[in-house]
């Protein structure tokens, strides 16, 4: 199996200002051609690093993948790096100059001088195509062992790929000039890794863990791995075969016996968010979902809608932040309120009923909580969180309380998914887990 590094150039990710999502993107695009990611790498905007990085990677993996620092600005370090790293000078391509300057006369622009640079590359290197903006890339073979200088020969060799930081241009340039080349050096087009990932809510990681017991075995293969963002717990399905027919084929295994451990909890794979996956409850059921919130300020409604097509099955938001609101526009009496309080499971129960009635709605999902840092009590802490379901003209809403520990915005966050939970279990027929 051909191996990659990949390695990132920027001292804005260096120091945590831009989260590199290149290398994850890179990552999977490989391991799909059955290429084994053995590190990623991030190295700052200085030239000896990136030449030392690239010198210490080429001799460990058949591929190093590149992103970043081949821009026209004094901190762009790459092509110089890799320059010294194969002691080679730089050369003009005048195509790609010639290229450029067309670029910016198309724009209305005339290329500033700094933009010279972009079409140096060093002598043994090849200039790598960019359809999408001026900083071309660069291809290069290494002889591992052999790292002074670029060289073609019977031994191993390290293929070096230079390509741009943009996500856009690197998408573009990796898929049309660097994933041919992998997959031509790859060996058998068989030998491959294919990966899946499943989504849950509701239950903790090490709740989840418990319960795929043996699944998660450090020797199993197909692996299973979890990892937590966002208060979503998701499971990564790793199937490394040499058959592509076999990795497959146990991937899918996988995949139904963590269905089978998990149930229901499982709401979605790859890339289906939650909102997707109780949009498209909603959507096959042909029934509409309306919102009243008060600590979450509408966010469950606008998690509902950043789903495009979500006009077919959400109705209306209410946002009744206010005690007041909540009696004026929902109908939630005032005595209730003042028994109660506005966080409670009575008050979340009548502005969802009313809220439903209201719309003419099949759903309705009604939130009140404490968000804080303010606003707590003994009885009713930060993260208390009151949520209420209404479904049936003869049925009370149900309702619960939750504890959602952690800053405003958690709070917030946790609110809106479980009130999708809770719809999607009632859509699903099964009972809320927690």
């Amino acid at each position: 199996m051909k191996t990659a590094i990949i390695l990132s150039i920027g001292d804005e990710l260096v120091l945590g200002q831009t989260v590199d999502t290149n290398s994850a993107w890179l990552s999977h695009q490989l391991a799909a051609v059955g290429c084994a990611i053995k590190a990623h790498m991030t190295v700052p905007d200085d030239q000896q690093a990136i030449e030392d990085a690239i010198r210490e990677s080429a001799q460990r993996c058949d591929f190093l993948i590149v992103t970043g620092g081949i821009g026209p600005t004094a901190d762009d370090l790459t092509r110089q790096a890799l320059a010294g790293m194969m002691n080679a000078p730089l050369e003009l391509d005048q195509k790609w100059l010639d290229h450029m300057t067309a670029y910016f006369k198309e724009r209305g622009r005339v290329m500033p001088r700094t933009n010279e640079i972009q079409a140096m590359i060093p002598r043994g290197a090849e200039l790598i195509w960019n359809h999408n903006g001026t900083a071309a890339g660069m291809r290069a073979r290494i002889s591992i062992g052999e790292v002074a200088s670029a060289t073609v020969s019977d031994a191993p060799q390290c293929e070096i790929f230079i390509t741009p930081g943009v996500p856009k241009e690197m998408k573009m340039m990796f898929e049309r000039d660097v994933l041919p080349r992998v997959r031509e050096r790859g060996g058998s087009s068989d030998s491959v890794i294919l990966s899946r990932t499943l989504h849950t809510f509701a239950l903790g990681e090490s709740a989840i863990a418990e319960m795929l017991g043996d699944l998660m075995r450090r020797d199993r293969n197909p692996s299973v791995g979890t990892t937590v963002a966002n208060g979503i717990v998701s499971l990564r399905l790793n199937s490394r075969f040499d058959s592509r027919d076999e990795a497959q084929r146990q991937l899918d295994e996988t995949d139904g016996a963590c269905r089978a451990a998990l149930g229901d909890l499982i709401f979605g794979a790859d890339d289906e968010s939650l909102q997707q996956a109780v949009g498209r409850l909603l959507a096959s059921s042909r029934k509409k979902v309306t919102t009243a919130e008060s600590c979450t300020g509408g966010l469950l409604a606008k998690m509902i809608t950043d789903v495009s097509g979500s006009s077919d099955y959400f109705h209306t938001g209410f946002v009744t932040y206010s005690n007041k609101a909540k009696y004026e526009r929902l109908g939630v009496s005032m005595e209730i309120i003042n028994v109660y309080g506005a966080v409670s499971e009575p008050v979340v129960s009548l502005m969802a009923k009313n809220a439903r009635r209201l719309t003419k709605s099949h759903f309705a999902l009604a939130i009140s909580g404490v968000a804080g840092p303010t606003g707590g009590s003994a009885t009713k802490p930060v993260g208390t969180v009151c949520i209420a379901l209404a479904f049936d003209d003869e049925q009370p809403p149900m309702a619960r309380t939750f504890l959602f520990p952690g800053d405003r915005e958690w709070v917030r966050d946790r609110a809106a998914k479980m009130a999708l939970t809770m719809l999607r279990y009632h859509l699903v027929g099964k009972p809320l887990p927690v």
